[in-house]
């Protein structure tokens, strides 16, 4: 990766829709030139996808929390996870505690019934966002 690359990165971080147009304009390139450039960073896993962001509140769900676990049964709690729609991340963790979730759902009561639900995997620790002043802060 060069200075070029990294040029490519921050402006898709920042908006996945530029057109390869409009990406070029902004690096200096030809479009072929910052077309191929694209493409071998998504080759490489680099780029591994582009996606929406959503506002969860404004799709009716306004509450985000964050879930410690201390667990043995991690495949077990890993499939509940992935079962689970308002879960929206799972990491793995070394330390004190093995797993941290994510989950956004529509109220605390959602929120107790997956807690509820987790309790046979480990114990949980919940953290309630108040609010998020950074999110999807770019790599670059």
């Amino acid at each position: 990766m060069d200075e070029i690359d990294t040029f490519i990165l921050r402006f898709l971080q920042e908006d996945g829709r530029l057109s390869i147009t409009e990406l070029a304009k902004k690096i200096g390139l030809s479009n072929p030139a910052t077309n191929e450039r694209v493409k071998k960073l998504e080759d490489k896993q680099i780029i591994t996808g582009y996606r929406a962001v959503i506002n969860a509140e404004k799709v009716g769900r306004p509450i985000t929390a964050h879930i410690l676990y201390n667990t043995t049964r991690c495949k077990p709690f890993v499939q509940f996870c992935r079962d689970q729609p308002d879960i929206v991340e799972c990491s793995r963790l070394a330390g004190q505690f093995d797993y941290l979730i994510k989950v956004v759902t529509t109220s605390v009561g959602a929120l107790e019934t997956i807690i509820d639900a987790s309790m046979e995997y480990g114990k949980p620790s919940s953290l309630i966002n108040l609010s998020t002043p950074i999110s999807h802060k770019p790599l670059f």
